[in-house]
């Protein structure tokens, strides 16, 4: 504390802050591997094809919201989803966001129903000012995942056996991107993301009758590269307390190798229940050097309407899949067969009563949204009744999604800002186009924690 005149000056010690930088490094070097090790929670036999289920990360109050971004622009939410939106930010905020879920899903496939419980650990993500009229966020986020183990009993010249299929893996992005507001109301922003993840395909066959070896057939390859985001938002104050911001993103499309592992290998025993056993015998095994892959562009436009207690949001989204480039030993499909481009609608509106109130229950947001997409991939099709006459075609599905949610505010008295729990819930259908594929029915669970702190301030006191 110095004396200035009649002023006491009261200047926060350095190390008070490099204490909060610390304590926000550990927190984020202490989460993100959690997310690296983790097996994303997915249970769907559509994570069989392609990059496994796409992931449309929707981060803090955008979740409740059907996952809108594009257009959403304010100072004390974390928005990846259109990084112009980071300019958005007062020289003083630092932002901490994490989110987890769980997840209870039932597949039908119109004979047979099956239920799974899943859990994930979603998202990490910080914001900070940079300069004026700059802001800054780094994160880690999901692209897909992978997870399906389903199979049933077959019979070959009176030998009887279980055949498995099983997958796991997925892509995730750690990004960091930064935001210029060269000009009141105007945004522009950029993300860039390194691009990883692991995928295994594996048919698992079990003999029931005999006691012949296990054998496998698998399919393992690794992806790594750089994907770039670009983000630009425009808003148009009405009046003093409302307004309307557009918002557009686009990402070029990626162009990338790999190598694919097939092999085949003997088990005395299944090596899924016992993953400590080596392979007795090793029939096959091989590399596929340099494999083509590909991710599409993407080209996103939204448009908020907000006032002081309300906002309401609707986004477009088109990625163009029709084409990408993909290995056809890993699903069989050709490559007019496997991809369809992909468009997805996403609304939402959050409203609270007085966020400036003193009473609690004034100040707590109410959240609701709808989504609507298709798959970006096409799957192999069979006639479970008819064994003998192989594959009858590809079909595809649709995916329908409502969700509500809460945000519970937390004012910090000292500093003023206003950190926020927010809790989601949302269903989803995946409903085919073609008879003989499953259904899946999702329910969700999403709890996510916006920590807001006031950092590099000087408080004075006549």
């Amino acid at each position: 504390m110095e004396q200035s005149g009649s002023r006491l000056v009261y200047i926060p010690m350095q190390m008070n802050i490099r204490k909060k930088r610390l304590l926000l490094l550990i927190a984020f070097i202490t989460i993100a591997p959690v997310i690296f090790a983790q097996q994303v929670g997915s249970n769907s036999p559509y994570g069989r094809y392609g990059y496994g289920l796409l992931s449309h990360p929707a981060v803090g109050a955008s979740e409740g919201m059907g996952g809108i971004s594009y257009g959403v622009r304010r100072s004390q939410h974390v928005n990846p989803g259109n990084p112009a939106s980071y300019s958005e930010l007062d020289s003083l905020t630092f932002i901490f966001d994490f989110g987890v879920s769980g997840h209870y899903a039932r597949l039908d496939d119109g004979l047979n129903k099956q239920d799974f419980y899943n859990g994930n650990f979603d998202y990490v993500a910080i914001q900070f000012p940079l300069f004026r009229n700059w802001g800054a966020s780094i994160g880690l986020l999901p692209y897909s995942k992978v997870g399906y183990n389903f199979g049933t009993s077959r019979s070959l010249s009176n030998i009887q056996y279980l055949e498995t299929y099983r997958g796991t893996g997925g892509l995730s992005q750690v990004y960091g991107g930064v935001a210029w507001e060269p000009l009141s109301n105007v945004s522009f922003g950029a993300n860039i993301s390194y691009l990883f993840g692991n995928f295994s395909h594996s048919s698992v066959v079990v003999p029931i009758s005999t006691s012949a070896l296990v054998g496998e057939t698998k399919q393992m390859y690794t992806i790594r590269d750089v994907k770039y985001d670009f983000g630009v938002q425009f808003t148009y104050p009405i009046d003093r307390t409302r307004s309307l911001t557009l918002g557009a993103v686009y990402s070029p499309k990626i162009k990338t190798k790999a190598d694919v592992n097939p092999s085949e290998l003997l088990y005395a025993g299944d090596p899924y229940q016992n993953p400590s056993y080596p392979p007795s015998q090793i029939l096959t095994t091989d590399t596929l050097w340099g494999a083509d892959f590909g991710l599409p562009q993407t080209v996103g436009l939204g448009i908020t309407y907000q006032t002081n207690t309300l906002l309401v949001g609707v986004d477009g989204t088109y990625q163009g899949w029709k084409g990408a480039a993909y290995p056809d030993a890993l699903d069989g499909l050709t490559k007019n067969e496997r991809f369809n481009d992909m468009y997805r609608v996403n609304a939402g509106v959050e409203y609270s009563i007085d966020p400036y109130s003193q009473n609690f229950f004034h100040r707590i947001r109410f959240r609701g949204g709808l989504s609507y997409s298709n798959s970006y991939t096409n799957v192999n099709v069979f006639n479970p009744n008819d064994t003998e006459s192989g594959r009858i075609g590809v079909g595809s599905f649709r995916e329908y999604g409502v969700t509500v949610g809460l945000g519970l505010p937390m004012h910090d008295l000292r500093t003023g800002h206003v950190s926020m729990l927010n809790i989601g819930f949302g269903y989803s259908r995946q409903h085919p186009d073609t008879n003989f594929m499953i259904s899946e029915d999702m329910f969700k669970i999403s709890i996510g924690m916006n920590i807001n702190e006031m950092w590099f301030f000087k408080r004075q006191f006549n």
